[in-house]
Order: C-alpha cells, then structure tokens, then sequence
C-alpha cells in the first residue's frame, strides 16, 4: 500500500470550497481505493507521499523533513486571488503573499483546480512541468436531484410557495463572490425569493465586513441570508432553486457550481474566462448585472427556458462525477509514488 499523509485544516473553517474539495477526496479514497493507499490525516510520521491541502506555518515547517516522501501542493488560490476576500495592512498582505508563493515553490508536484492557474503560477516562478490539472468533483451520494415531494416539503418548510421563482447563490459573504449584484437584484426583483448561503468564514477580517453585515441586517423581505449551512442541508436548498446564481469576480473552480450540476439546477454565473477553460457549455453567461436581470426576469416569465439548462447540468454533474475522477486520481498518486522511487511511469 501506498502511505499518503492529508496535511489539512480546511474543514476547521466552516463555509468553504477548499474544505468540501478536501472532504470529496477523503471520501473517494476512502470508497474506491481503502486496499491501495494507506491515507493518514495530519500524522508526522513517515510517508510516501505528503499531500497539502492548506498553506498552515507548521505544515509549511514539516517541508524540511525528510519523513515527507513526495511533496503534493494543492493550490486553491493564489494571492492575487485573495483580494477581495481578505483585509490585511499592506505590510502583512506583502509578507503573507510571499509566504504563499513560497509554500508552494517547497512542492515536489502541485495540482492546480483549473488550468487558467498554470500560467500564472509560472509567472510567479514554478516550473510548468511541475503543474498538473485536475478538476474538482462532488459527490452523488451528498448533491443530487430530491422528488417533487421533497422539494415541496422544504419549500413548505421555508414558507415559500410553490410557485414563486426562487434564485439562489452560495458562497463567502465578500465583493470577490459579486454579493452585491445578487442583493441588488433582489431590490429589484420584490416579486422573486433570493436566498444566499454563506457566511464571514475569516470573521471580522473580511473585506468589506462592517458593510456587508449592514446589508445581511436591513436586507429586503424577498432576500434572505441563511448564514453558513451544512453541506448536508445545502442540496435542499439548491433543489428547491429554479435558478443558482453566481455573480463572482473571480474564482478557481467553485464547488457551489458543481454541487448546482449535480442536482440538477440550471446555472446562471458572470461571465468569467476561467469557467470557459473548465464548464463552457454548460451554464447561461452573462456580462454584468444587466444581463443576469434580464435572464432572471425572462426565466420568471417563462420557467420552460431553464429545462435546457437542467439538462446541461446533469450533462456536466456526468463528466465531473466521483466515478471519473477516481480514475484520475489514482493515476495521478500512483505515478508520484513511481516517481518518488525511480520506477518508470510509461
């Protein structure tokens, strides 16, 4: 067996995609692969390979130790990635993003979540044949299309009616996730039910905190923030959607996107080069606020538009299933492995 160590504190910090990204690959190791890899999380112990999920200083300390095996950095943000996500003085910002590119230049292997990154992690001075892609993923078993019964059920629960349109986006509450878009079109959209899911997973060091707490305060009645849910009760919420919407700015490859895919809700997301790379085809664009209204209010009027759109969903929740990243996975783990220990990969 191959002895992988998980170094993670993604799943401390509730509200997050790198923690339901990490928690996706626990689980399908632990399905599909239980006889051939030995994963350990967090153990300092030898290994033959180490795998970072989290940029922690003490793990970025374990890098030095030869007990590591293969160094595996996962990169889920870069630090110009980071504005608007975070507020730090200039001094600390400076230091923390040198500390970032650092961390990753001390892996043996990266593995990037979208393949926009590559180039981008070369102009911060990686080697490029060091830079792997491999998409993100969910699972079938936790995101999936519920009854019609279902869905009324929780409807029912939430007091929303049956046949009130509802729009709904997940996400940190930050600029970088456009929540301003999505709390303007519900002002202008009264007769529409918003729901957002997500709350200050870095507290009061947010950009923007004391503002966007306003807004969650005196939010109009047709929006509502739930604060940061479960992943277990987050498919309720995009079951019971007739549209997700995702206004960001920037992201890499959002696991809200694809928890949508997977159960079946159509998906409306500004329109973004990084999602051409990894989703194009699937999802309806739009280049601003304008134009997501406008789909909104065309869809409100006439629900049947978004039939096409549920079907590219469930095209795309296929080809980012489990069942082929596994596959992926494997080889990829597998040929480190061989790597580390001079065996021919071919």
């Amino acid at each position: 067996m191959i002895k992988i160590n998980m170094f993670s504190s993604a799943d401390k910090v509730a509200g997050q995609g790198v923690g339901s990204a990490y928690k996706e690959l626990i689980g399908l190791l632990k399905d599909h692969f239980s006889d051939e890899f030995d994963v350990k999380i967090n153990d300092f112990h030898a290994s033959d390979l180490s795998h970072y999920h989290t940029i922690d200083p003490q793990f970025y300390l374990s890098t030095f130790s030869k007990k590591r095996g293969r160094k595996i950095g996962y990169v889920h943000f870069l630090p110009e990635t980071l504005e608007g996500s975070i507020k730090l003085p200039a001094p600390a910002k400076s230091v923390f993003y040198k500390y970032v590119i650092s961390f990753y230049k001390r892996m043996d292997q990266i593995v990037v979540v979208n393949p926009t990154f590559i180039d981008k992690l070369v102009a911060h001075g990686l080697d490029r044949k060091k830079i792997k892609y491999i998409p993100n993923f969910v699972s079938t078993e936790n995101f999936y299309e519920k009854t019609a019964e279902e869905k009324a059920d929780f409807r029912k629960k939430l007091g929303i009616p049956e046949d009130k349109c509802v729009v709904f986006g997940d996400g940190q509450v930050q600029e970088r996730k456009g929540v301003d878009d999505f709390y303007k079109l519900a002002q202008t959209n009264p007769d529409i039910q918003f729901i957002w899911a997500g709350g200050f997973s870095f507290g009061k060091i947010t950009d923007g905190y004391d503002r966007y707490k306003d807004m969650i305060d005196n939010a109009p009645s047709n929006m509502k923030f739930t604060g940061i849910v479960d992943r277990n009760d987050l498919v309720n919420y995009y079951n019971i959607c007739n549209l997700f919407l995702l206004p960001s700015y920037d992201e890499l490859f959002p696991m809200s996107v694809l928890e949508a895919f997977s159960c079946g809700a159509p998906v409306l997301l500004r329109d973004l080069e990084l999602y051409r790379a990894i989703i194009d085809g699937y999802y309806q664009k739009a280049d601003g606020f304008a134009d997501m209204n406008a789909f909104i209010n065309k869809a409100n009027q006439d629900r049947s538009i978004l039939d096409d759109f549920k079907k590219k969903s469930k095209e795309a929740a296929n080809q980012y299933s489990e069942e082929n990243l596994s596959k992926i996975w494997y080889d990829f783990y597998t040929s480190q492995y061989n790597i580390a220990n001079g065996i021919n990969n071919e």
